[in-house]
């Protein structure tokens, strides 16, 4: 990985947003010569309010957990921008979605970071925020909401 190429950090999850978020990430890396990190944070929290599907289908085992992370978020991602010329790479961690691509943004120095905006209501928004939102207020860095 050159260290001297900017680095544009792409928030997935494997929603169509994300994969809209790192589609244009890519169009804009290709042209800046710039090179990419896809990275999925796991959230692992007993105080996060979970959706019906997410505890009826949530596996125990964090291995199987991060498994699911690679093969149905970040490895489709690189499989399918791999043949480009743009220096990709994946990662993923455990906690906060928010807090960790926060964190990690400014570790790496990120150049520029893009998220998608997904469509959720203004009063989930309120009640509950959304990584999007939150990082738009707090991260310092420029940032790509893609609808």
């Amino acid at each position: 990985m050159s260290k001297d190429k900017s680095l544009y950090l792409v928030a997935v999850d494997g929603s169509e947003w994300s994969d809209r978020a790192a589609a244009f990430a890519v169009e804009k890396a290709s042209k800046e010569n710039a090179r990419i990190i896809f990275i999925t944070v796991i959230p692992w929290s007993g105080f996060q309010p979970l959706t019906m599907d997410e505890i009826a289908y949530r596996p125990i085992d964090k291995g199987i957990e991060e498994d699911l992370a690679k093969k149905n978020v970040l490895d489709p991602l690189y499989d399918k921008y791999k043949d480009t010329k743009i220096d990709i790479s994946t990662e993923y961690h455990w906690g906060n979605p928010s807090e960790v691509i926060h964190d990690r943004a400014k570790k790496l120095k990120a150049a520029q970071v893009f998220v998608g905006r997904r469509g959720r209501s203004k009063i989930s928004d309120l009640i509950l925020g959304s990584v999007a939102n939150t990082l738009a207020h707090t991260l310092g860095v420029p940032i790509t909401l893609v609808p």
